[in-house]
């Protein structure tokens, strides 16, 4: 009788917030015949969600492949005890970002309880080879001041000369196999892809100066297309994770108003220690001695990280009328969610002119009250949230509902262009400044083109 081989596939769930999670399935399970990919979980976006149901759908089998005709779906993540135990699932890959050591160990307890194995997919099973020198800038915590960087960065690049593309880190709520590959070059290109605020906030800036932005589900397929008009890629990471793609230089921000956070977040940790680049950002606003600290951190986790200090300056709109006024704040979403920041650049900016922060809380509609229910540390600001034409209404009904002298809007896209407020709107912006100009781009010399 012949021996016969037999492999044993192991069923897996991926656990995500459709970024990531998508990421991770397409980088190492689809086509994979070790595993069947039995579920997907889904939670935060979903949670904040005001009729996408991202916890509704499925990974569609355009994208998933063959071997998945009918798709994978996707459930809410409350459930995933019974989805464990009733899709015998042999392994969950854990794919969030920005999460705290604590809620990651939290997790792993409920998977390992299930009677399953917990799992974190590394860098060489996930990211994808470039064939053009890509940079690719992260951070320690989401609201760091990556993005502001990102900006200063492809700006100067292009004023020497080059063919720049921006990729950012995934945010597709919607259509999965329409959003496969977005391009992004004009506001009819966000209005075309029905961007959401928080998709709005990170592609707008860069459009603004002339940059052209990829993003979407399938990042194999977008680094082929932004390699076709680009010298030099940017991957403009998001939710403190780690690049989708193998970097030429990988710099990370780290945040001197959170000291200690870029030891303690999940997978902020594992950038600062992967970090060839790390800029400890906000110097200016920041208590020297955190400054101090973070850098004592950051040196006794990668020694050999080459470490620059930044500056964020904050301007207004006619700032001069903030003084002594009752103003409503309105500041950057996943900054104060899951960033989990106090406070941001609109606030800063109101406490440095004296003005009287005003609370929406009690003004609060629809799911925006919700926001408040999950995120108790916003106190008397208000996230730009907006996840569907509903949600962006319901945050339009809330600042209007709040009685102030103005708003200052704190958020890098300009809500003023998709909702009308009736009161006074004074928008801060936020931009990186090189301590020692020419420090930067000189660290990236040996891989430019």
């Amino acid at each position: 009788m012949l021996n016969q081989l037999f492999i044993m596939v192991r069923r897996a769930l991926i656990m995500g917030a459709a970024g990531r999670d998508f990421h991770n399935f397409n980088t190492f399970f689809r086509g994979n015949p070790d595993y069947e990919v039995v579920a997907f979980t889904a939670a935060q976006i979903s949670e904040l969600d005001a009729g996408v149901g991202i916890e509704k759908r499925t990974y569609p089998t355009e994208l998933a492949g063959d071997r998945y005709s009918e798709g994978i779906k996707i459930y809410p993540e409350e459930q995933l005890e019974e989805i464990i135990k009733e899709l015998k699932v042999d392994e969950v890959f854990f794919s969030y970002s920005d999460v705290s050591a604590r809620y990651l160990h939290d997790e792993a307890a409920r998977v390992q309880s299930a009677g399953a194995s917990f799992v974190l997919l590394g860098p060489r099973d996930t990211m994808i080879q470039p064939k053009k020198p890509l940079i690719s800038i992260c951070a320690s915590r989401t609201g760091s001041g990556k993005s502001p960087t990102s900006r200063w960065l492809v700006r100067t690049l292009k004023q020497t000369g080059y063919k720049v593309v921006v990729i950012r880190h995934p945010m597709p709520y919607g259509d999965l196999v329409k959003q496969r590959l977005q391009r992004f070059e004009t506001y009819d290109d966000l209005d075309k892809h029905e961007c959401t605020v928080e998709e709005r906030e990170d592609y707008e800036p860069h459009i603004d100066m002339g940059a052209i932005v990829y993003a979407g589900v399938d990042y194999q397929d977008i680094i082929n297309a932004a390699e076709e008009e680009a010298d030099i890629v940017v991957w403009d990471g998001g939710n403190n994770d780690f690049p989708f793609y193998v970097p030429s230089k990988h710099i990370v921000i780290v945040d001197p108003h959170r000291v200690g956070h870029e030891l303690s977040y999940y997978p902020g940790e594992t950038n600062v220690r992967m970090a060839d680049i790390v800029i400890v950002s906000k110097v200016n606003t920041a208590d020297p001695e955190n400054v101090m600290k973070i850098k004592e951190n950051v040196r006794k986790i990668n020694p050999t990280a080459k470490i620059i200090e930044s500056n964020m300056i904050i301007t207004a709109e006619d700032e001069d009328k903030l003084t002594d006024k009752k103003v409503l704040i309105i500041e950057d979403g996943p900054t104060l969610t899951h960033g989990e920041m106090k406070y941001g650049a609109a606030t800063l900016k109101a406490w440095e002119k004296g003005a009287e922060i005003v609370d929406p809380r009690p003004y609060a509609k629809g799911s925006i009250k919700d926001v408040y229910d999950l995120w108790p540390n916003l106190g008397k600001l208000l996230p730009a949230v907006g996840y569907s034409e509903g949600q962006i209404r319901e945050l339009e009904e809330s600042i209007n509902a709040t009685p102030c002298d103005l708003v200052l809007m704190g958020t890098p896209t300009d809500l003023r262009r998709y909702m009308t407020v009736d009161k006074p709107v004074l928008r801060v912006k936020y931009e990186f400044e090189e301590i020692e100009p020419g420090t930067l781009i000189g660290m990236l010399e040996d891989i430019l083109p």
